[in-house]
């Protein structure tokens, strides 16, 4: 079971908490570009690639019979801070469709750039699946 932590008196974060409490058994993932399975990039479109990236974190999570309610963490790393501003709506959107209304702590950051050219975001995830 998880617990989100809220500290008394904080402002509620929109679209990540502050905080997970976790017990079971921990799942990590590794950094998820926006490619397939073939690791093919279809788009350079930012919210299609964290679209793909999500998918593949959830299709990495499934090889250890875990799910998106089961993430305790993740860190994003984009390479264009003001794309991802402006489009955050629509990155809101394809992670609704990806991760459904579930949202662990999260840290988002600039990057100079990522190990794939053509990569405009990687998200890495840790889960913590229930005893």
């Amino acid at each position: 079971m998880h617990s989100i932590l809220q500290p008394r008196g904080w402002k509620k974060p929109k679209g990540y908490a502050n905080g997970i409490a976790a017990r079971g058994r921990f799942v990590f993932v590794g950094g998820q570009v926006g490619w397939n399975e073939d690791c093919v990039f279809e788009t350079d479109d930012l919210a299609g690639q964290v679209r793909q990236a999500l998918l593949n974190v959830t299709a990495v999570l499934a090889e250890a019979d875990a799910r998106p309610e089961h993430i305790t963490s993740m860190t994003w790393y984009f390479t264009d801070k003001t794309e991802y501003l402006a489009n955050l709506k629509q990155i809101g959107v394809v992670y609704r469709e990806a991760m459904g209304w579930y949202y662990p702590a999260m840290a988002a950051m600039q990057v100079a750039g990522l190990m794939e050219d053509r990569a405009k975001v990687e998200i890495q995830a840790m889960a913590v699946v229930p005893d």
